[in-house]
């Protein structure tokens, strides 16, 4: 925690400028992703995703940055699920990172791609088996009635996998998120808090300081 206060606290001794940001809002982002990770914040790379679905109404949950390039953000989920239900309709989609024992955030927008079966299944590979064979309960959203169910069936699949390699279930997949923005935002000093925005414009990141 000391750390954590040590760190916030040179962060708004140092205030936000634009000067002191990246021209390239993945780089920025990566430095204040890093910095999160050093305060000791648990599951820095934890974010709200946000979804619409046909009837425009939002919904938001909590998912894992799995990878971060240029081409997006990437997650995986069940390709049953609500959220890639609500992809499927509309592809626009926003995240944010709440680093809140930072005074910081992040929120990114843009469309979401489903991602390629090699790029799954290379994935998938690399995941403990423990999380392997968690996986496929994960169709979800789907009613349970109870905890006892989800144990029961975790043990067939222990036995079905008890030797050989864990297949993909076939329900399990991955987005990619193409940003057109990214919202860097921070607590400032008397209340005047400090907000940046990067926008896409034909292929260029433009950085503007907008009003908190």
């Amino acid at each position: 925690m000391l750390h954590q206060q040590k760190i916030r606290q040179l962060i708004l001794d140092k205030g936000m400028r634009v000067e002191d940001l990246d021209s390239d809002p993945f780089f920025q982002f990566n430095v204040w992703l890093e910095q999160a990770k050093d305060a000791g914040i648990r599951y820095p790379n934890a974010m709200t995703l946000a979804t619409v679905d046909s009837r425009g109404v939002p919904f938001q949950r909590m998912v894992m940055l799995r990878q971060l390039d240029y081409k997006g953000l990437v997650f995986y989920t069940s390709l049953g699920s609500r959220k890639s239900e609500q992809l499927a309709q509309n592809a626009n989609a926003s995240v944010l990172f709440p680093w809140h024992m930072l005074e910081r955030q992040v929120q990114i927008s843009g469309v979401a791609e489903p991602l390629s079966k090699r790029e799954v299944m290379k994935f998938f590979s690399l995941r403990p088996k423990s999380t392997q064979l968690a996986t496929w309960l994960s169709q979800q959203s789907s009613p349970v009635s109870s905890r006892g169910l989800l144990e029961s069936k975790l043990k067939e699949i222990k036995a079905r996998f008890a030797e050989g390699d864990i297949s993909i279930p076939p329900f399990w997949g991955g987005y990619r998120i193409v940003p057109d923005s990214f919202e860097f935002w921070q607590t400032g000093q008397d209340h005047v808090n400090d907000r940046f925005m990067y926008r896409c414009v034909d292929g260029l990141w433009r950085l503007d300081r907008i009003a908190p």
